[in-house]
């Protein structure tokens, strides 16, 4: 039955976190399901943080992605991978010092009818503080030659305006957060490829894996205007980091073929209990840009109260930290991502009051040089208790 101006439906979010104590084990996810606080059909998009090295090698990732999937597609009726080409799984590996593995989990489902003309119109009810919205999208598989290329960003950069459609969102300044996983290649895939003819980006798996986020992070720039399309040029790729996103935040691994997307900001069209914020970090001590963060959120700075927080950092290329040399470039015993990883996150988890923070290194082109991002979801402050 076509819906008329009284008959609108509206999407509504919401967001669950949930601490992992290993990749094979999802307990407490099914305890939700079977308690009913979630419906396993509302399931759109999972982020967290595993246990692994959050390297090439890292197959936590991998595990835990089956692991969810097979327990999505028990309640549901799908196989594992029909579960992964609905859901993007998008896992960090990495959970140095003093970081909780967990993942978080969000949900859409049609909400309250609306009077709105249109799901998604200009008439949608302005008495209602913007909502968090949420979507997803997938690029087609990437070819091992398009990987760490334009051919990446582009892709990427069509996936996000789509996301950006399906979440209802017309304004850039909207979208807060896009998380990318995307491809990248070990060294027998880049031989084998090279065997074929084909040129592929980089000369190891570590500048396969880092181009990709590269590449990702292009492609979200350009989508949202960040960037404009003729300075997308592969040229620029861990040269001009004048060129960056300060809403993308993009991870690669073995355990995809294609960038897996998912799109978060926040909208009249949402119904939601939560919204979304977000700043870049000048560096691995910008203290400042959380509080800041936390302000904008309306939460109390001695005990702020998140549903999830996102940090994005890389430890500085120059080997400068506000003019004092750091060793993180040096270290021959831990991989400097493993270093920047546990040094911010003890500062973001200190400042957040929890240890559920996902933080992720890589974060070329994704923030200022040297720095980073920062992004938090909370309760909204009219709903706080």
């Amino acid at each position: 039955m076509a819906q008329t101006e009284r008959d609108q439906i509206t999407m509504r979010s919401h967001v669950h976190r949930f601490t992992l104590t290993d990749p094979g084990n999802v307990s407490p996810l099914a305890e939700a399901f079977r308690s009913g606080q979630l419906d396993p059909a509302t399931v759109v998009a999972v982020i967290g943080k595993t246990p692994g090295n959050g390297l090439v090698n890292d197959y936590t990732r991998g595990y835990l992605t089956q692991s969810l999937a097979l327990l999505i597609g028990s309640h549901t009726g799908q196989s594992w991978q029909q579960v992964t080409e609905r859901v993007p799984f998008i896992f960090s590996g990495g959970t140095e010092g003093v970081l909780t593995p967990h993942i978080t989990v969000f949900c859409a489902e049609p909400g309250e009818r609306s009077r709105a003309s249109s799901i998604y119109s200009a008439s949608a009810d302005t008495s209602a503080s913007p909502g968090l919205a949420i979507a997803t999208a997938f690029t087609p598989a990437l070819a091992p030659d398009a990987i760490g290329r334009n051919g990446q960003a582009l892709a990427t950069a069509e996936a996000v305006r789509n996301a950006m459609t399906a979440a209802g969102i017309n304004d850039p300044a909207d979208v807060h957060f896009v998380q990318v996983k995307g491809p990248c290649l070990t060294a027998a895939k880049m031989a084998e490829a090279r065997s074929q003819g084909l040129a592929v980006a980089g000369t190891s798996a570590d500048q396969s894996m880092a181009l990709s986020r590269v590449a990702s992070a292009f492609g979200v720039a350009l989508a949202l205007g960040e960037i404009q399309e003729d300075q997308l040029e592969e040229a620029a790729f861990l040269t001009d980091f004048r060129l960056w996103s300060g809403v993308a935040s993009c991870s690669s691994g073995i355990e995809v073929s294609c960038n897996e997307i998912v799109l978060l900001g926040n909208s009249r069209h949402w119904q939601s209990d939560y919204r979304i914020g977000h700043r870049p970090m000048a560096d691995a001590l910008d203290i400042r840009a959380i509080y800041d963060l936390i302000d904008e959120l309306g939460l109390d700075p001695a005990a702020p109260e998140i549903a999830a927080a996102f940090v994005k950092c890389e430890p500085d290329r120059r080997g400068l930290i506000r003019g004092q040399p750091h060793t993180m470039l040096n270290d021959g015993d831990l991989n400097p991502q493993r270093h920047i990883r546990g040094a911010v996150g003890a500062i973001a988890a200190a400042v957040f009051s929890d240890t559920r923070i996902f933080v992720s290194g890589g974060a070329e082109h994704q923030g200022p040089d040297g720095g980073g991002t920062v992004t938090a979801i909370a309760r909204k402050p009219e709903l706080a208790p």
